[in-house]
């Protein structure tokens, strides 16, 4: 993290945890609110302000940037530009993914923003097959600052957009907003991307002293300030998938639904993992994909927790949670990837003697059988 960052959020009565996120002490006597989960004292629906220091840049530099991550990520590079991110994955030899991240091109860089706790595996795999490319690979998590905000919405017919005198504050420094999901605005060094969900929310990259005067702007408008698990829970309402080290290696990225939310190219050429992938989409016949679902159980669900199905025939269990968080008391939102037929069937648990999952699909929804 970033010091003077750190500095900044420490002064707003903020304490660090291990992973590197900001949580907040509640506000004083807050009104309690079902399913908030947005943090302390963040009810939901209302705009809050998410530190996301829990996650990590990676900096690519160098003539060959471009062309030596195009061989090795999910997505196709030459779609990124000044207005536009995207989400892209890096898999295994055998198509499976090892990380998922938001990319992005900043003036001759390319960004590679995902959890910290993927990076070191991430970048030291990159760096396996840099050999004689003019590419340069650097942790740059603290040099930069990610922050979240999440805005209350109007619809104006065209769509979810941002409302009210944060989304006023937020333009003054960013106008017009980015108004479609993984559209970006840059102004000067820091960046500001429209991330898909429920309501407007945007991922800010940028430096420390931006990152600053953009917090105290939006607080001082009324925006909440809320934990990371605001930005997780979004992030799994609006079905976007996450890799953590519990479920590196586990799902084809299709499984994860990566190729309804636009994080995977079928035009792009060789890629690691390519194969495979390619394999699936056209010869193969997809028998697992990305659910939500929201369950009462005493125990967290974690990432890469087994589900269950008495009428499973796989040799592997029948799914796996993706990533889940707290929406009320004893109460969790989900995502899991999971047996097609098994979950068509309502037979899937969370775990052998576990609560049943009421599956459901995605807000994108799932493309038609042909």
């Amino acid at each position: 993290m970033h010091p003077d960052w750190r500095a900044f959020l420490e002064a707003q009565g903020a304490r660090i945890d291990a992973d590197g996120a900001a949580r907040f002490a509640p506000a004083s006597a807050p009104a309690p609110t079902p399913a908030s989960a947005l943090g302390q004292g963040a009810p939901a629906g209302a705009d809050a302000l998410t530190d996301l220091s829990h996650l990590g840049i990676i900096r690519a530099s160098g003539a060959d940037a471009i062309k030596f991550l195009q061989g090795q990520v999910s997505n196709d590079l030459r779609e990124l530009s000044a207005t536009h991110s995207q989400l892209s994955s890096h898999c295994s030899a055998k198509g499976r993914m090892l990380a998922i991240f938001r990319m992005l091109r900043v003036g001759e860089d390319l960004l590679m923003v995902l959890p910290r706790v993927q990076m070191e595996t991430l970048l030291k795999r990159l760096r396996m097959f840099v050999l004689r490319s003019e590419v340069s690979l650097a942790d740059a998590s603290d040099e930069l600052v990610c922050l979240g905000l999440l805005l209350r919405a109007a619809d104006n017919g065209a769509g979810q957009q941002a409302a009210g005198t944060v989304a006023v504050a937020l333009a003054e420094r960013f106008n017009p907003l980015p108004a479609t999901a993984n559209a970006m605005l840059q102004v000067g060094a820091a960046s500001l991307i429209r991330v898909a969900g429920e309501q407007p929310r945007y991922l800010f990259v940028g430096p420390a002293d931006s990152a600053q005067t953009l917090w105290e702007a939006v607080a001082g408008a009324g925006a909440e300030r809320a934990d990371a698990d605001a930005w997780a829970l979004a992030d799994i309402r609006a079905g976007l998938p996450t890799v953590l080290p519990a479920t590196s290696d586990t799902f084809v990225p299709q499984m994860a639904n990566l190729h309804l939310v636009d994080g995977l190219s079928f035009h792009k050429g060789c890629y690691a993992g390519q194969e495979v992938v390619a394999r699936m989409q056209y010869l193969g016949k997809l028998k697992r994909r990305m659910y939500m679902a929201e369950v009462e159980c005493v125990q967290p669900p974690q990432p890469g927790d087994p589900l269950a199905a008495p009428g499973s025939q796989s040799e592997q269990v029948p799914g796996r949670i993706v990533d889940a968080r707290p929406i009320g008391p004893g109460r969790y939102a989900l995502l899991a990837v999971a047996e097609i037929a098994m979950a068509e069937g309502g037979e899937l648990r969370l775990g052998e003697d576990g609560p049943v999952l009421a599956l459901q699909p995605p807000p994108y929804g799932f493309p038609a059988e042909v």
